[in-house]
């Protein structure tokens, strides 16, 4: 029964999609377990560019089932678009795809609320992608969230809404200063929406458990990284649930025991969108240009990634809260012709070294990164075949990270094709 987690051990963005996607080749059952539409996946196949935002990864194997578990936020506007989008390119989603009836939906509303707080914090935002992700968790955990499943019923979903609103409308008015949006005209519009996501739901808890007293190989997969969980981030600049390894239990309703092994994922620079403490970002000509090597555009909002130097500092604090072992380095072939770089082992905060990760936007803005400098390398890594191969001054990097967070590297992205993966050994026992 091999359950296999991927958790992002940076700030989101490390390449997690284009990891799943390979090992999904060999997989069942890929399910996603937090998140929103505010996250998206880069897969390069063949040279055609896909970015998947709620639909797992492994939909572009036609030998994966995919499912979207509890733990995620579902907007229906924006999944029914996605199913579209891909159906046109001749993938067979609906098919494949099921969703957790007990995932929470996210409403027009929500993406409203979220624009006008962030509106209200000023120069205090957290850098939200206004997509109403927090306002959805939050309505989660005050308990007045709607169920996917409460699709299967108009009436009891039309209940639901109006319960919610006549809560927000006052809010709207009176604090938020926006106008509320016409709850028959919403209602209308999002049961329109959901006539395509009727059909994909199920009990999601037992189709995953199920899967796996069959021994089937099922893939978990997150999105954005430890350093925005609302746990364990930067908080207050983090997102609104868990994609740390912990996610993985509460977001598809399997028990801790039932995960074989968590895989790391650590682009082999740092990099951060939004606002809140980066210690290692660069300002300047040298962020800039690793900005442009990597394309680092988010690949839901196009906003420009900060960049920075790799921090291991940050990816100890992942590694440690999810017990990660083995990890990924990917967009290795981005530092081909920075030399020197420079790498972060420790920092300096209130006036002693720590190589620990401190909790809180706080104490973590005033950390300063301790850099060593280390040979960079000229030479493009895209056609090597194996970690052996590579450039002296290459290896002696992957070798640097290896031992600064005693985690074994199993896998190198060297490129942006499923073909520019060098994995040591297989993933799967």
């Amino acid at each position: 029964m091999p359950l296999i987690g991927v958790v992002g051990c940076q700030w989101g963005d490390e390449g997690k999609g284009k990891i799943i996607d390979v090992l999904a080749n060999d997989m069942d059952l890929v399910a996603r377990y937090q998140g929103g539409h505010n996250a998206g996946h880069t897969v390069v196949v063949k040279g055609e560019q896909s970015i998947l935002h709620l639909i797992p990864s492994g939909i572009l194997h036609e030998n994966c089932r995919c499912l979207i578990g509890n733990g995620v936020v579902v907007s229906p506007a924006a999944l029914r678009e996605e199913i579209q989008f891909f159906e046109a390119r001749g993938i067979k989603v609906r098919e494949r795809l099921a969703i957790s009836e007990n995932a929470h939906l996210l409403l027009p509303y929500h993406a409203m609320l979220d624009q006008a707080q962030e509106r209200l914090r000023g120069a205090g935002k957290i850098g939200t992608t206004g997509r109403g992700i927090g306002a959805a968790y939050g309505d989660k955990v005050m308990r007045q969230g709607i169920h996917v499943g409460d699709l299967r019923v108009k009436d009891l979903f039309a209940a639901k809404v109006r319960n919610a609103l006549a809560y927000y409308k006052p809010i709207f008015a009176q604090i938020l200063d926006t106008a509320p949006p016409d709850e028959d005209d919403l209602i209308e519009e999002v049961w329109r929406e959901a006539d395509i996501l009727r059909p994909l739901i199920t009990d999601g808890v037992a189709l995953i458990n199920d899967a796996l007293d069959r021994n089937e190989r099922v893939l978990a997969e997150g999105a954005q990284g430890l350093h925005l969980d609302i746990d364990f981030g930067t908080y207050p600049y983090v997102t609104s649930s868990n994609p740390s390894a912990g996610g993985i239990c509460t977001g598809l309703g399997v028990g801790p025991t039932r995960i074989t092994k968590i895989i790391g994922v650590v682009k082999a620079y740092s990099t951060r969108v939004g606002e809140g403490p980066f210690p290692t970002e660069l300002i300047g000509t040298t962020g800039e240009r690793l900005r442009e090597a990597g394309n680092e555009y988010g690949a839901t909002t196009g906003r420009p990634r900060r960049c920075g130097w790799f921090d291991a500092v940050a990816v100890r604090r992942a590694i440690q809260v999810s017990a990660i072992k083995e990890i990924v380095i990917t967009k290795l072939d981005v530092l081909t012709g920075f030399d020197p770089l420079f790498y972060c082992d420790r920092y300096r905060l209130n006036g002693e070294t720590t190589e620990t990760f401190s909790f809180g936007a706080d104490l973590v803005s005033r950390a300063k990164p301790q850099l060593e400098e280390l040979p960079g390398w000229a030479e493009p890594l895209a056609e090597f075949k194996s970690r052996g191969e590579l450039p002296a001054n290459t290896r002696a990097y992957l070798d640097r990270i290896e031992k600064s967070l005693k985690a074994s590297i199993i896998g190198v992205s060297t490129g942006a094709g499923r073909e520019h993966m060098l994995l040591a050994r297989p993933v799967l026992p």
